[in-house]
C-alpha cells in the first residue's frame, strides 16, 4: 500500500527504494548490454524489480567463473613461483594476460549473451 505525504495543496507518494548492494564492474557491463541490445527485456526487468537481483547474480557468477578458469590458464601459461622470483616483470605480464583471457571468456558466456 502506498502512503501519501501532504505537500502544500498536494499529496505526494512516499516512495522508498529497497536497499541493494552496489553494482560493480560485471553488473554494470550486463546492465549496459541489456539497455542497449535488449531494451524490452531491460524494461521488463526494471518494472518487475528483478533487474538488480539479476545484476548481483551476474556479478557473483562472473567472479566465481574467473576464479575457476584462472588456475588452469596460469598452469598452461607456465606461470610459477620460480618465474615470479626470477623474472617478476614477465610473471606480471603473464598473469595479466591470463586474467584478460579469463575475463574475455566470462564476458562472452555471461555478460553478452
Amino acid at each position: 500500500m502506498i502512503e501519501y505525504i501532504p505537500c502544500g495543496d498536494y499529496f505526494i507518494p512516499d516512495l522508498k527504494l529497497t536497499e541493494t548492494p552496489p553494482i560493480v564492474k560485471y553488473g554494470r557491463m550486463r546492465k549496459r548490454f541489456l539497455k542497449e541490445h535488449r531494451p524490452i527485456l531491460y524494461n521488463r526487468m526494471t518494472l518487475s524489480e528483478s533487474l538488480f537481483p539479476h545484476l548481483l547474480e551476474i556479478e557473483a557468477a562472473a567472479k566465481r567463473r574467473i576464479e575457476s578458469i584462472l588456475p588452469a590458464l596460469v598452469k598452461d601459461a607456465g606461470v610459477t613461483e620460480e618465474l615470479k622470483a626470477a623474472d617478476p616483470l614477465k610473471w606480471v605480464g603473464l598473469m595479466n594476460a591470463c586474467h584478460a583471457q579469463a575475463e574475455e571468456i566470462v564476458l562472452a558466456e555471461l555478460i553478452y549473451s
